[in-house]
Order: C-alpha cells, then sequence, then structure tokens
C-alpha cells in the first residue's frame, strides 16, 4: 500500500524540541523529494523545509536555524528536528514525496502542487 505516515508530534513547552519522522511505504523513496508543510487553525498550509534526491535542503525562514530535515533512504524515512519551538509552530505537520526531474530552484520545492503523496499529518503544539 502506497502511503506517508507521520509520527513524533505532541506537547512541547516553548523552547523545547521535538523530532518528527515521516515513514514511507509501496514507494521508490529515494527517487523522491521531500517536503514537510505544516498548516495552523485557521490558516492556510505552508511549506517548512524539503530535502531533495542528493540531500540538498531549503528551509522556510520561521525554519532556519532551527529546524534540520534529513532522510533515510535505506530506511525510507525523512526526519524533521525542531528546537527552540514557539507558539507559533504550533500546527498540524505533513510529510509528502515529489517526483522531480532535472534541477529545480527552491521555489519549486516550496510549492505544495508539486507534491503527489501525503501523509495524514501529526499536530504540535507548544505551551508557552
Amino acid at each position: 500500500q502506497v502511503q506517508m505516515v507521520e509520527s513524533g508530534g505532541g506537547l512541547v513547552q516553548a523552547g523545547g524540541s521535538l523530532t518528527l519522522s515521516c515513514a514511507a511505504f509501496g514507494v521508490a523513496f529515494s527517487t523522491y523529494a521531500m517536503g514537510w508543510f505544516r498548516q495552523a487553525p485557521g490558516k492556510e498550509r505552508e511549506f517548512v523545509a524539503a530535502i531533495t534526491r542528493s540531500g540538498g535542503t531549503d528551509y522556510a525562514d520561521s525554519a532556519k536555524g532551527r529546524f534540520t530535515i534529513s532522510r533515510d533512504n535505506a530506511k525510507n524515512f525523512v526526519y524533521l528536528q525542531m528546537s527552540s519551538l514557539k507558539s507559533e509552530a504550533k500546527a498540524v505537520y505533513y510529510c509528502a514525496a515529489a517526483a522531480v526531474y532535472g534541477w529545480k530552484n527552491r521555489y519549486y520545492y516550496r510549492d505544495d502542487h508539486h507534491y503527489f503523496l501525503w501523509g495524514q499529518g501529526t499536530q504540535v503544539s507548544v505551551s508557552s
């Protein structure tokens, strides 16, 4: 069965850390770029971070310096390590896969329309 499954969400204190995991099933994981997006209540889904097939990374300004995206192609996992969490990080976090052909600039990876396979999301809450 083709699916993506996120885990690792939960409640964390402001300033704390959390690592999200996303497992891919039934897909040729290593051939896809992977992204993390989030959606806060009443807001549109937004880009958080992306990692290319070769390991290149990109981050939203809100994530730079505090979040790290990584992938393990042997295990079919993508991770999002989050530190120094702020209250505005509260959202449902989604991982997604994109089939990318050729070189693309960072804006390509930030556009959720390019991702064809999504997980069900995992909730992250931050207490002040």
